[in-house]
């Protein structure tokens, strides 16, 4: 990932109020469209001008070529705040985050993220490393708001899951581990129009902690069809299970993993 400095210079008076619902307006659009991570956008006042740090999954996810309608309607109401289109300057690398994929076609890819991750939550079946939403755009009509919104409420989830200090613990595991959950069944979902557009293999990662001992993990069977799904060998050294009919990846519990 790379940091990417936003230059809003102002063409004539304006007001905060106005430069505010500007600027995050556009944010928001090209957090939906994937060209910029995370939720959080601090506008910096300079003098005559606005500056925003972004993370972006590439050295060129801003470039215009990856707008959403979406963005560029946002671009152009910039004006109605007194603000030009934005300059762009790298600032560099994020040592903290992940690179992204390969701009070449997976053979199979996966709705997977953790509370940790800030990155794409669809990444490739091959090298476990995320694909910038934004290059699927015109395939699925550049909005990619829902997934996003899926993303945070599973890293919620996992996130009160892992601190396991409260009773909400049982609530988040049940969202990210059981097939009849909402969260469970609109990620399904999301992942089954992705593959009817990208006509690339998608599949869904279901966390799984618990269970009584490795052997009984084991014998697990497809949340969905009961069928058998053990893998012979993990993939990615995450993924001992694997669905080829109902697209669903999992891992043996991490109670029993050694």
């Amino acid at each position: 990932m790379y940091v990417i400095e936003l230059q809003f210079e102002c063409f004539d008076n304006t007001t905060i109020t106005a430069v505010d619902k500007a600027i995050n307006g556009l944010m928001d659009a090209l957090r939906y469209n994937g060209q910029v991570l995370g939720r959080e956008f601090p506008i910096v006042m300079g003098d005559g001008e606005f500056f925003v740090r972004v993370v972006c999954p590439e050295q060129d996810s801003l470039h215009p070529d990856y707008h959403s309608d979406f963005v560029k309607v946002c671009l152009d109401t910039l004006s109605e705040a007194s603000l030009l289109t934005p300059k762009a300057r790298l600032l560099g690398r994020d040592l903290n985050s992940e690179q992204a994929a390969e701009d070449t076609m997976p053979s199979w890819q996966v709705l997977y993220t953790t509370y940790v991750h800030t990155c794409s939550p669809l990444r490739s079946g091959d090298t476990l490393l995320p694909i910038p939403l934004y290059r699927n755009s015109p395939t699925l009509n550049g909005d990619h708001k829902a997934l996003i919104k899926w993303q945070t409420e599973w890293q919620a989830c996992d996130e009160i899951q892992m601190a396991g200090a409260c009773r909400a613990e049982h609530a988040a595991l049940h969202e990210i581990c059981d097939v009849d959950s909402v969260l469970f069944k609109r990620g399904w979902d999301l992942r089954g129009r992705i593959e009817h557009l990208t006509k690339i293999p998608t599949y869904y990662y279901q966390y799984r902690v618990g269970g009584k001992n490795l052997e009984t993990e084991k014998q697990r069977k497809c949340p969905k069809c009961c069928g058998d799904w053990l893998l012979a060998e993990p993939k990615l050294d995450i993924f001992h299970f694997k669905c080829e009919e109902c697209r669903i990846v999992s891992n043996i519990s991490w109670d029993h993993i050694k």
